[in-house]
């Protein structure tokens, strides 16, 4: 099996350093190759996906992405931005379904930004979809308002649009996830305004006839954000459309005390996926030995389970992080009082030495 490795940007590098780390000392004899994406891509080669990068995407079994971005690069036109890369790799990959685990570990329960009684427990699964709304819709672009209060005025403007075959396989994929565990899923959607959520919520409601193991209900994006700060706990599969998806599973993040313990998989149909943190690449810490590891290398973790088919491995590396935060190890991002503070470098040892 092949991971292709493709660190980007900002501490992309650093927490990928570790992850690899990590899957080194696992020592399952698994071919790597790395490939600059992103800011790097573009000052190497003039643009952030270059066509060897992708072609080794393709030809690998997973792919382990880092972090792209940098403020130095917001000037360039937009096919020439660091996000690009990791746009143009869903697209070109088919990775349709983002999988987001938003799981608290007990020993971070005072890290989170609700008091621990609100998020004592939590574990529940964001099902994004990842190639459709707003972000790929068509037309998009800027023109001069036609008509209106201020016709002649500079205006941009994108599409939000899904088809039937979209909503029908994300909203499989999160069915399928809900039979595993506690049989619920929560369809997001802003029915009661918009027409592609209309369309959304009656294919998703047709798709769970098809799933009479799990109950299903309907939830106004607004409110959805509103109880995921409220009664969290009352989730356990949240799926919903890009734009939605983008913003609720960043939200879910800081309750499990920082976005740096957040992995994620983006899925294709067949099972092949890129894993990555969910957080970015923050180039203000960036080189300082202080970012949080432990997402990437859950990435890893969710990479072995879901594309190569090592669920006992990836249950070891869960365990393992689970040991080190137990010995009061703790990054910048999720340190307090009465624990000892590591750097990213420290972190990944320790779980290797946990392993």
């Amino acid at each position: 099996m092949k991971i292709a490795i493709l660190p980007g940007d900002g501490i992309g590098p650093e927490v990928i350093d570790e992850a690899c780390k990590v899957l080194k000392a696992l020592a399952l004899g698994v071919e790597t190759e790395t490939a600059p994406v992103g800011g790097a891509a573009y000052e190497a080669s003039g643009v952030p996906l270059p066509e060897p990068t992708l072609a080794l995407a393709r030809a690998a079994d997973a792919v382990l992405f880092g972090a792209v971005g940098d403020p130095r690069y917001d000037s360039l036109a937009r096919a020439l931005r660091p996000e690009q890369a990791i746009l143009g790799l869903r697209r070109e990959l088919g990775l349709f379904a983002n999988l987001r685990p938003v799981h608290l570990y007990p020993e971070l329960a005072s890290a989170s930004s609700l008091k621990p009684e609100i998020v004592a427990g939590l574990d529940l699964l964001i099902v994004r979809e990842l190639t459709g709304d707003i972000y790929f819709g068509a037309p998009r672009g800027r023109r001069h308002a036609p008509d209106g209060a201020f016709a002649g005025a500079l205006e941009g403007f994108d599409t939000m649009r899904y088809s039937e075959p979209e909503i029908e396989r994300i909203a499989h994929v999160a069915f399928r996830a809900a039979e595993k565990r506690a049989g619920r899923v929560t369809s997001v959607d802003k029915a009661n305004v918009l027409e592609t959520s209309q369309l959304w919520r009656e294919t998703v409601t047709r798709m769970a006839s098809h799933y009479p193991r799990v109950a299903l209900d309907h939830m106004y994006v607004d409110n959805a954000a509103m109880q995921l700060v409220r009664a969290p706990k009352s989730f356990d599969v949240i799926v919903t459309g890009n734009l939605f998806g983008d913003i609720l599973s960043d939200e879910a993040a800081m309750l499990t005390g920082s976005i740096g313990m957040l992995p994620s998989a983006s899925l294709d149909s067949h099972g092949k996926g890129l894993y990555e943190p969910s957080h970015g690449s923050a180039p203000d810490i960036a080189g300082k030995d202080l970012a949080n590891p432990l997402a990437t290398i859950l990435s890893l973790a969710m990479l072995l389970r879901y594309s190569l088919d090592q669920e006992a491995v990836a249950l070891k590396i869960e365990a393992a992080v689970q040991k080190v935060l137990a010995s009061g190890l703790r990054t910048a991002d999720i340190h307090a009082p009465g624990y000892q503070r590591i750097g990213c470098r420290a972190m990944g040892d320790a779980v290797v030495a946990a392993l």
